[in-house]
């Protein structure tokens, strides 16, 4: 099956949102993908516990509207199979989907280093424990750590003090400086001051972080090194992020280039491939205010009105300048690097642990002698880990970037034949 559309929006989060909503209204035919059960990205995740936004919720009945917008939940990208052609599959079926224009707002995940007992059941990431919870798991009376770097550990930390456990740490690794020159910042935006004073936590604390876990089976304690001196906490969960990391993945394959911090764009959200937009954290990481604006600028432009466009580009400007401050502040401290033990296991999926990997030159060697990132998660986990601890660059996607049914990738080679 092959269908046809002037403007692909892969991603539904504000970003997503935000371009389909902008460029609606040229009466282009617009087709919006996103893996998620419903819209509204990490950020605005749905599920039985889930409180989601208003203005979220506004996004998706302004969409559900829109006669030429097509929703395409629970669906991913398997690969591009041709020019202006990409293979795509749901629970039932695969087929390859043509576009005139893409725009991509592929998101961030969350960076995971590894540490002695970061594979103990009960061990998440601080925003992959927000995602359980507002999937509906009870984490009532249980007491949880939350660790790592960045505002997303006190938002971690809120979703689970609502849903009734007993957040007895907040570790953030980043010093009080730096904490404290972040929070000047957020004077001029007054929205930022309260969401942060919301959720300060009485047991949030700087220039710390985790060691190792312990536990026979499941967490039983966590320890954390607090400034100088080392600290073991009893607990039921740990929460553990250390920032975002841009998903770029698609965008390299369809040959965008990349910056430090993400996909490549001019200011009209154009990335180096002509007919290809980028629009959300895929381009940095910067908060949904930002990728908000990022992707009404993509949609309009992709749609053809660069006037309205460029009326966006000041307050972009001032997002942008919130992403850098953001960067800046939550830095990861260099004695990270010194968390995986030998023994500790980096690659979760083929069990490599961190000798195998240092006696390696580089990311090709490590796949051909150890299989890491060769599993379920294809790398995503542990490539990014061992960019932070070896400054091991990953070499480009190749198709397919994501396991696929024998049948979509059937389908697909009889239609390139």
């Amino acid at each position: 099956m092959m269908t046809q559309c002037d403007i692909l929006i892969i991603g539904a989060g504000p970003a997503g949102m935000a371009a389909a909503l902008a460029a609606a209204p040229s009466g282009a035919s617009i087709a919006v993908i996103d893996d998620n059960p419903a819209p509204g990205g990490q950020i605005w995740r749905d599920g039985p516990n889930a409180l989601v936004p208003v203005a979220a919720r506004r996004m998706r009945e302004q969409l559900a509207a829109c006669a030429n917008v097509r929703m395409y939940s629970g669906t991913r990208v398997i690969s591009a199979p041709a020019p202006h052609t990409l293979l795509l599959e749901d629970a039932e079926r695969g087929w390859t989907q043509q576009w005139k224009t893409l725009i991509l707002c592929t998101g961030a995940r969350e960076l995971l280093l590894p540490f002695p007992g970061w594979t103990l059941p009960g061990v998440t990431g601080a925003g992959g424990l927000q995602a359980l919870i507002k999937s509906g798991m009870p984490v009532a009376g249980e007491r949880i750590v939350v660790a790592g770097s960045g505002p997303l550990l006190l938002a971690a930390a809120a979703s689970a003090h609502k849903a009734g456990a007993k957040v007895v740490r907040v570790a953030e690794q980043a010093d009080l400086a730096a904490v404290l020159g972040f929070a000047a910042r957020l004077v001029g935006s007054p929205g930022k001051v309260l969401q942060a004073l919301t959720l300060m936590h009485p047991q949030y604390r700087t220039s710390s972080h985790v060691l190792a876990v312990r536990g026979q089976g499941r967490v039983e304690s966590v320890q954390l090194q607090q400034g100088d001196r080392r600290v073991e906490i009893d607990c039921d969960r740990v929460a553990c992020g250390f920032g975002l990391v841009p998903n770029t993945q698609l965008g390299q394959l369809l040959g965008c280039s990349l910056t430090p911090t993400g996909l490549a764009v001019d200011g009209w959200q154009a990335t180096s491939q002509a007919g290809i937009y980028a629009a959300g954290e895929c381009t940095g990481v910067g908060g949904s205010e930002r990728a908000l604006v990022q992707g009404c600028i993509a949609g309009l432009a992709a749609a053809g009105d660069s006037a309205a466009a460029q009326k966006l580009w000041p307050e972009r400007s001032r997002w942008d300048a919130f992403a850098r401050q953001l960067a800046r502040s939550f830095t990861l401290a260099p004695q990270l690097k010194k968390l995986p033990q030998a023994d500790t296991l980096v690659c979760r999926c083929e069990d490599v642990p961190y000798a195998a990997l240092q006696a390696c030159a580089g990311w090709t060697d490590a796949k051909l002698h150890t299989r890491c990132g060769m599993g379920a998660c294809q790398g995503r986990v542990c490539g990014a880990a061992m960019q932070f601890l070896l400054g091991w660059q990953q070499p480009v996607p190749r198709n397919p970037l994501a396991p696929a049914r024998v049948g979509t990738l059937a389908a697909s080679y009889e239609k390139g034949k």
